[in-house]
């Protein structure tokens, strides 16, 4: 989502005259997008904030804004003004399309802007420029905001509710990247499941899948993200009859305790969860799982982690996220007893160990096989190779050159090691 977002940023930034540069110095417009998903997450974007200090000291006529979930935090955009007064430009969620305008009052008027709208379901905007920047890859809003006030996070307060996009503007969207040539496409929103809800004309996300599963073309679809509590059967449906579908599902469980999930305010069990995962597997048995894990949660004891940790060894997850528990002021986990830090450490390291095992053993059953892959760029510190993803998800090294990038090609998986998958082309 933030990538994508970015992407809209340097849309403006282009549409405007400016061009991409390799480093700070040389910047005239320095935008940061920040995220406040975990408090890492704000001290990183708070460090490297501080660090362009010195270089718009030298060169006063630098404009440095900050935007996105970080500011739009009560108070947060008035305090990070009078703690980096350095900054000219801050912008809420709601406000990156006053950019340009805010852009050209500083540079005509010399006045700084801070606007922060709440987030009393905004407007959805359309026709958005964009300045692509992952391959052949291409990301697509179909949604914005979210419902669920899960307790742990902060994401409702700074994105807003729900909103969907009309779906034949998504339609038309998708239609255009198939035309100019992506290859890969993900639909994005905080809650993919819960499309079309607002828009009280019947659409819904099993429905626009169906129509994107129509567009013709050689390409891939794929979706992030899914709340187990609203994937419904006839989405997995549509994915296991679709040809243009990925058959990989990001399913987030964040515990496998019926306890912490109601503490965390997820609305299912682990038994609904396993049902819906079995039901997956049935209709898609070759379907990549993936989701998010969370440890320290308040609450959590031994008893609660030995279930989440239970979970992985029953769904055998293609990969997780792991993460510990990160306190978000605001939110209603951050007025619970917290769980000491070092038992949470202890806890990530198990957990860690846990899927990586797992993931080890999967990855095995990779080997002497012909996946199609879709070749996505040159191999990071491996000169003369190429890597890409099965439908399922998995990334994979072969070798080849750069022309391969944005191609489909046969790869026979020779090796694994962990989660990386390496093979060579072969001739269908």
């Amino acid at each position: 989502m933030n990538i994508h977002e970015s992407e809209k940023i340097a849309g403006t930034l282009q549409a405007m005259g400016y061009t991409e540069c390799d480093n700070e110095e040389d910047a005239d417009v320095i935008v940061f997008n920040t995220c406040c998903i975990r408090d890492n997450a704000e001290k990183r974007a708070l460090g490297n904030i501080g660090a362009i200090k010195h270089i718009k000291k030298s060169k006063p006529e630098l404009i440095l804004a900050v935007v996105g979930c970080m500011t739009q935090q009560d108070g947060a955009g008035l305090n990070l003004r009078q703690k980096y007064p350095y900054v000219d430009i801050v912008l809420g969620t709601n406000n990156l399309a006053e950019l340009n305008n805010a852009i050209l009052r500083i540079k005509n008027s010399g006045k700084k802007s801070v606007l922060i709208d709440p987030n009393e379901r905004p407007e959805v905007l359309e026709g958005e420029l964009k300045y692509r920047t992952s391959g052949c890859n291409a990301w697509l809003n179909i949604m914005y905001g979210c419902n669920n006030f899960c307790t742990y996070c902060i994401v409702p307060y700074v994105r807003g509710r729900e909103r969907s996009r009309k779906m034949q503007n998504v339609l038309d969207e998708f239609k255009t990247l198939v035309d100019q040539g992506y290859k890969e496409i993900t639909l994005l929103g905080q809650n993919v499941n819960s499309y079309g809800h607002d828009l009280n004309d019947g659409s819904n996300f099993a429905k626009l899948l169906e129509e994107i599963s129509k567009i013709e073309g050689k390409h891939r679809v794929r979706f992030m993200t899914s709340h187990p509590k609203d994937l419904n059967r006839d989405v997995i449906d549509i994915i296991a009859d679709s040809k243009n579908i990925c058959n990989n599902i990001h399913l987030p469980i964040q515990s496998g305790s019926n306890k912490i999930l109601k503490l965390m305010n997820r609305h299912y069990t682990r038994e609904y969860y396993l049902e819906t995962i079995d039901a997956i597997k049935a209709k898609i048995p070759n379907c990549g799982i993936t989701t998010d894990l969370m440890v320290g949660f308040p609450y959590e004891e031994e008893e609660d982690f030995e279930d989440t940790l239970d979970i992985v060894r029953k769904v055998k997850y293609s990969s997780a996220f792991t993460f510990i528990y990160s306190v978000r002021k605001g939110t209603k986990a951050s007025l619970m007893p917290q769980v000491p830090p070092e038992v949470s450490k202890d806890r990530i390291k198990r957990l860690i160990a846990e899927q990586n095992k797992i993931t080890k053993e999967l990855s095995k059953g990779y080997e002497c096989k012909v996946y199609e892959v879709l070749c996505e760029d040159n191999a990071p510190k491996k000169v003369g190779y190429v890597c890409g993803r099965t439908d399922s998800g998995r990334l994979v090294t072969f070798e080849g050159s750069s022309d391969l990038i944005g191609q489909f090609v046969n790869v026979k998986i020779n090796k694994s090691q962990s989660a990386s998958l390496f093979g060579e082309i072969v001739e269908e």
